[in-house]
């Protein structure tokens, strides 16, 4: 594939636990698909990292990817400590277990198929796509509420 994916993700939650949804925005040149889902008890952590693995898993071939996140939970899970919990037996640096290991493991299964360079942009800063992402999980959240 030439070209790169872009691929804007975002998660929400009310309450925290509680109802959470999550939201990507995927552009290819002139193409553009957008995804979201929600879980019934949930965090927000969790919903950010399912938008990164949703989007990620959607991409049928290995390719190259400019992640953009508002969560810095993800983007620095992903780029600085998950080499250290890997390196730690899943563990953090006070040797506790690393919260959200299950879907930290699929995210990583994830990444190891394509090239993604990830980045943080300010959320609710007026970037489209990322507007885009958090309404979109906001969605998968009230369609929730409406089951």
């Amino acid at each position: 594939m030439s070209g790169k994916v872009i691929l804007y993700t975002d998660g929400a939650c009310k309450g925290n636990p509680g109802p959470g949804g999550w939201g990507v925005v995927l552009r290819y040149g002139d193409t553009s698909k957008t995804m979201h889902g929600g879980e019934a008890n949930t965090t927000n952590n969790r919903m950010e990292l399912m938008a990164a693995i949703r989007g990620l898993a959607a991409l049928k071939r290995s390719c190259a990817v400019e992640l953009y996140t508002d969560s810095q939970y993800v983007r620095k899970g992903i780029t600085e400590w998950m080499a250290g919990w890997k390196r730690n037996g899943w563990k953090t640096s006070a040797k506790k277990p690393v919260k959200n290991e299950d879907l930290w493991r699929e995210l990583d299964a994830e990444v190891a198929r394509h090239q993604v360079n990830w980045h943080w942009v300010k959320g609710h800063a007026g970037i489209p796509d990322n507007e885009l992402a958090d309404e979109l999980a906001n969605q998968g959240v009230a369609e929730l509420a409406r089951a």
